[in-house]
């Protein structure tokens, strides 16, 4: 397994690494680190840390991340590895990287919610509820990252599932934006953004948002994992510009939940 994450992504390790003036950020929806229903139902949050970890990104921004979950935690304990004993988001974060997590959505038997983990030091953590309506809540992650001289202003976000939720929660984030975030500041804004008919960039684009695509503009899809028709998972800049970018690809990948993580190497504007 771990092999396999290794080989998906060495080639893309030494160059960052050398380059200190790029910022390598990644966006995954992990799907609670659980997948399957039933008697296949079963764990991935272990998969998920050597995954994470093997993308070697300075940023990750994560939803459907578990703060803690009851029920799951009892159905697990039996497994080799088992439920973890801290949230998702600290279990993630790999050796040296400080994390935060905010709740969107409390449920009967726990809750769950956006993650920022990074290899640079954290700032104020802030939260902004975009719930649209009682049967879905939503919300923005704002954690702001101190990378090398740096400010980068870095939201998750986690759209509705319906299109003029969508609308709402975009318009909810540009107000949000222009509140809270100096207009000078670097601004990331990263994650799971539900847009199946490609309809965001545009108002995205008015809130002086540009989407991070790689060199020649093709969209990368990340969802379903095993097949990946969709781009679902983005990220959107404002000060920055994306030099290259990808999408880790395998059956590992495909295995540890339905969205597959977006990569993205970033430069100063």
């Amino acid at each position: 397994m771990q092999h396999a994450f290794r080989h998906s992504t060495h080639a893309h390790h030494h160059a960052s690494t050398l380059l200190g003036h790029r910022l390598r950020v990644a966006t995954y929806n992990i799907h609670k680190g659980v997948r399957g229903v039933g008697p296949g139902k079963r764990l991935e949050i272990h998969n998920l840390g050597l995954g994470i970890e093997a993308l070697d990104a300075d940023m990750v921004f994560l939803q459907e991340v578990r703060h803690f979950h009851h029920q799951e935690a009892r159905e697990f304990k039996r497994t080799l590895q088992g439920w973890p004993d801290q949230g998702q988001a600290d279990f993630l974060a790999p050796e040296g990287y400080e994390a935060a997590y905010r709740t969107n959505a409390v449920t009967r038997h726990g809750e769950h919610g956006n993650a920022l983990l990074s290899r640079w030091p954290l700032g104020d953590i802030g939260h902004h509820d975009v719930s649209d309506h009682r049967f879905e809540q939503r919300g923005l992650l704002h954690v702001v990252v101190n990378w090398q001289e740096h400010q980068v202003h870095a939201v998750v976000a986690h759209l509705g599932l319906m299109h003029g939720s969508r609308v709402r929660q975009t318009k909810s984030l540009a107000d949000y934006i222009a509140r809270e975030i100096p207009p000078d500041a670097l601004l990331l804004i990263a994650g799971d953004f539900n847009d199946w008919g490609e309809r965001l960039d545009a108002p995205m684009r008015e809130a002086g948002l540009e989407r991070a695509q790689p060199p020649g503009g093709r969209r990368i899809a990340t969802f379903p994992s095993r097949v990946p028709l969709f781009s679902l998972d983005r990220i959107y800049m404002r000060g920055m510009q994306c030099v290259g970018m990808h999408v880790p690809r395998g059956p590992a990948w495909a295995r540890m939940s339905d969205h597959l993580p977006l990569v993205a190497e970033l430069e100063l504007a």
